[in-house]
Order: structure tokens, then C-alpha cells, then sequence
């Protein structure tokens, strides 16, 4: 019998013979109380059970802001969809992408690797370069324990054969293979030898209207689609990344808005997040749905977004680079309304999955990440990370514990505690020596389980980076921050 035929029951013979009971025999009144809370609850899914899989939902967005949505403190950005979902869970205030730039960190969150491992540190030159063959990413990993595996969006992990997200795990791909396109659209951006012509699996396909409603029409068809078996869905939009482009009528709503035109994406993204959560919640499926929100690095300077009270941006080590909004939501698992400060990463989404699908790497290879599953439980927090690590090309960073180190090639490091200085302005190198040396030993340690990046950025973009760096280390202004 299940629950509900059991609690109907009980409710019923408690109803109908509470006077004879209470009269005759006292203690039974205390058994059916008890049985009526029990059967009342609803049992938690056990990880291990096979036969309960939640699906798992991964919502990527796109060179947003640290702070711009309601739920981390935006008052002039409307985002109530996205504020609804991260409120239904847990938000992480402390918690980071891999890498400051896209490609990579996709390479990293797919994975649940650092990209370092395998070569793939900085952004590509070019679109060919891709995710090395050898690594399992988590559509894969999910796929060989049962789920439907959906890709919808952003791809940029390669667009040669064997890169192809067809390839590399899913068996759903809608989107497009290049790092950003047109929200429009675009003859030559649509022509079906271009990498960023929308795709249904590997056949170009045209779209009408604005993409951002697109990808969150695609992904409320396929819930529709794969409702009744478990699924994972990497739902990767590409807002709020440049080019800067907007609705008519979402202009309209925020003219004279000093942000406008992230204003009117902002709010397109959040109608489409809402779109997902509302398809979920008709077919009933938040409880057996773990939905994960986050950016794919800090907020860009080229499109108004804003990472307030951090330091830098999208591109350095500073914790405006990979410092990002990030919640998790799981009606019935995870609380609600909890704000942690635990320090976590998005290389953690790839263990969540692993330990909900109820396996393991399907390569052996070392899982960087940490299941994020003990948040259901209060009392099992202890398995966060005390460390974290970033490099890109002449660049590298080292976290532990509340202060964090940033290296630039052939200059002094620096050293900071976050927790005193979130924005990154006191250099306590030459006051905290030891500690400065335990940072620099912790990233040298890291570095020499990694390998050497298979490509650089373009040089100008090499240059740029550094003298933003070398600028922001000496708290000063970078001359440029584009070539």
C-alpha cells in the first residue's frame, strides 16, 4: 500500500471512532497519532536505491554579474522567476566556476575536472580546438546509467566531428557549436556551414523569434518528451553574452532604465527559467528534480553587468572572474530559503550527479568536484572544499580556507583574506608571510599534477590580461581592457 491509501485509511478510522478510543483504550490514540505523522511524511529518496533517479537539470547562463539578480542583491535588475527557484533551495554565496572564461569552464563543469588536467586552460583560438576524447562527460556518465540526455544551447567544446555534443554523450542536442551568435535571426550566422547556425543534432536548422525564448521553448518540449523516464538536461543559455540584443517590447519595459539593455535580457532569461520551473511543477516533477543555477564565470565588462562588491571581472583572478551566483533546488531534499557560505564550486555539479545516478567516473579518473548531496541533511556540511585552484596562461590563483593568492608571471603574488576584504585591496604578502608561503607551496603543488595548456589566447588578448592584472594587483585602473 502506499502512503496515501494508508493515511486515508487511519484518518478515517480515526474520525469515525475517536470517542470509543479515547474512552476505552487511551494508548491506541498515541499509536494511530503516531501512524498519521509517519505516514504523512514523505520519504526521503535514497541515492543508492536505482529505482528512483531524479532527473538533474543544469540552467548555464552566460557572462552574468555576481550581483545581478534579486536573490544576490540586484534592486534594479527584475529577475522573480530566478529569485523563486534559487529561494526554493540553497544559495551558495561562496561559490566559483573553474575558469574566468567560457570554453573552458564548460570543460571543467562537464567533466568535473579541472580543465588543467587535460590541456584545456585557456579560451581557443578558434572553435575547432574541443574537448579531449578521452574524458567522460557527465551526459555520458549519466547516459550509461539509464537517462535521456539532453544538450540545449551554448556548446563551445568544439565543433569537429568527434567534439560534437551528439558525440560526447547526448542523445539530444539543440543549440549551436560556437562561443556566441545573433539573438536574431542572422543569414550569414544561419547559413548551415556556420558553427553558429542553430542545430537540431547535426542537421542546421532556421528559427524564428528571439533565441533566448527558443532554447526555453526547446527545453519545456522536452520535459514534455521524456517526462516518464529520468533525464538530464545541460540547459546552457547564451545570455547575457554580447552581442547586446533585445526585445521591442522588453525595451519598452525598462526605458529609461540606465542598464537597459541587460535589463531587457535579464528579463527574457528570467520569463525562460520561469517557463522550466513551471513545466516541472504541471507534470510534478520538482520532487524528483534537482535543478542546479549558475553562471559560466563572472559578469563581462562589455555588458553592463556588474559584480559588485568584488574585484575584477570576466578574464581575471580576481573574484569577480569566476566568483558566481550559483543555487541549488530540490523541493523536498535540499531546505528552503538557506543561504550557505560554504565554499563550493561548479566542479561539484559533476559529483552531485555521479552519487545521485549511483556510480562512479566511468574512466577512473580523479573527480575534482564534491557531492553537493549532504546539503540535504544540516548536520553534513563538512564536505566542502577547503581548496580551490584557477590558472590561465600567465595567470593563477590558490584559495584556502579565507584568503586567497593571485600570481602573475614574473611579478610578485599576492595575498588577501576574503572574509576581511571581499573586495581585494589590502596585499597582506609581506605582513602574513607564512601563510603567503603556504598559498604559494598549495598552487606550485596543484600545478604539478597538471599539464601544460594545449593552446594560449591571441595575443593581444595574452597582453591585454596581463596588464589588467599587473593594474589590478596595484589597485590601480587598467588602461584597456579590450585590444
Amino acid at each position: 500500500m502506499n502512503g496515501f491509501k494508508i493515511n486515508d485509511r487511519i484518518k478515517n478510522l480515526f474520525i469515525t471512532k475517536h470517542q470509543i478510543v479515547n474512552k476505552n483504550y487511551p494508548y491506541l490514540t498515541v499509536v494511530i497519532i503516531g501512524l498519521l505523522a509517519i505516514s504523512s511524511c514523505k520519504p526521503k529518496l535514497k541515492v543508492a536505491d536505482n529505482k528512483v533517479k531524479p532527473n538533474i537539470i543544469v540552467i548555464l547562463i552566460d557572462d552574468a554579474g555576481y550581483a545581478d539578480f534579486g536573490f544576490m542583491g540586484s534592486k534594479d535588475l527584475k529577475t522573480p522567476e530566478i529569485d523563486q527557484l534559487a529561494n526554493s533551495g540553497v544559495i551558495f554565496t561562496d561559490a566559483h566556476t573553474s575558469s574566468t572564461v567560457c570554453s573552458p569552464s564548460r570543460a571543467g563543469l562537464i567533466t568535473g575536472r579541472y580543465q588543467q588536467r587535460f590541456g584545456f586552460e585557456c579560451n581557443g583560438t578558434g572553435d575547432s580546438l574541443g574537448l579531449d576524447e578521452t574524458e567522460i562527460t557527465m551526459a555520458a556518465a549519466l547516459k550509461n546509467k539509464g537517462y535521456k540526455t539532453i544538450g540545449i544551447g551554448k556548446w563551445h567544446l568544439g565543433d569537429k566531428e568527434q567534439y560534437l555534443p551528439n558525440n560526447r554523450g547526448f542523445d539530444e542536442f539543440y543549440g549551436f557549436l560556437s562561443g556566441s551568435r545573433n539573438y536574431f535571426p542572422s543569414p550569414q550566422q544561419d547559413n548551415p556551414k556556420n558553427i553558429s547556425a542553430l542545430r537540431h543534432n547535426n542537421k542546421a536548422i532556421n528559427f524564428e523569434g528571439y533565441l533566448t525564448d527558443v532554447l526555453g521553448d526547446a527545453a519545456v518540449n522536452y520535459i514534455e518528451q521524456y517526462k516518464k523516464e529520468p533525464f538530464f538536461m545541460y540547459l546552457s543559455f547564451n545570455a547575457v553574452h554580447t552581442p547586446l540584443q533585445a526585445k521591442q517590447k522588453d525595451l519598452d519595459k525598462f526605458k529609461g532604465h540606465p542598464r537597459q539593455m541587460l535589463a531587457a535580457m535579464t528579463w527574457s532569461l528570467d520569463e525562460n527559467v520561469g517557463k522550466v520551473m513551471k513545466k516541472l511543477g504541471d507534470e510534478n516533477l520538482l520532487e524528483n528534480t534537482i535543478v542546479f543555477f549558475l553562471s559560466d564565470n563572472g559578469g563581462a565588462n562589455n555588458n553592463q553587468s556588474t559584480v559588485f562588491p568584488l574585484k575584477g571581472w570576466k578574464g581575471n583572478e580576481f573574484e569577480g572572474g569566476h566568483r558566481v551566483p550559483f543555487a541549488v533546488s530540490w523541493k523536498g531534499h535540499f531546505p528552503a530559503g538557506v543561504k550557505s557560505d560554504k565554499l563550493v564550486s561548479s566542479l561539484d555539479i559533476y559529483a552531485t550527479a555521479l552519487a545521485l545516478a549511483d556510480t562512479k567516473n566511468p574512466n577512473n579518473k580523479p573527480i575534482d568536484g564534491k557531492s553537493l548531496v549532504p546539503f540535504t541533511d544540516i548536520n553534513k556540511l563538512a564536505n566542502t572544499h577547503e581548496t580551490l585552484f584557477w590558472r590561465k596562461d600567465e595567470a593563477a590563483a590558490a584559495r584556502i580556507g579565507d584568503y586567497k593568492l593571485i600570481r602573475l608571471k614574473n611579478e610578485e603574488s599576492v595575498l588577501y583574506n576574503l572574509k576581511s576584504d571581499i573586495g581585494e585591496t589590502k596585499d597582506l604578502s609581506k605582513i602574513e608571510v607564512k601563510k603567503h608561503q603556504e598559498l604559494q607551496k598549495a598552487l606550485a603543488d596543484w600545478e604539478s599534477k597538471m599539464v601544460n595548456p594545449l593552446w594560449i589566447e591571441e595575443p593581444d588578448w595574452t597582453k591585454i590580461t596581463y596588464d589588467i592584472h599587473k593594474a589590478l594587483m596595484n589597485n590601480q585602473k587598467p588602461k584597456k581592457v579590450q585590444p
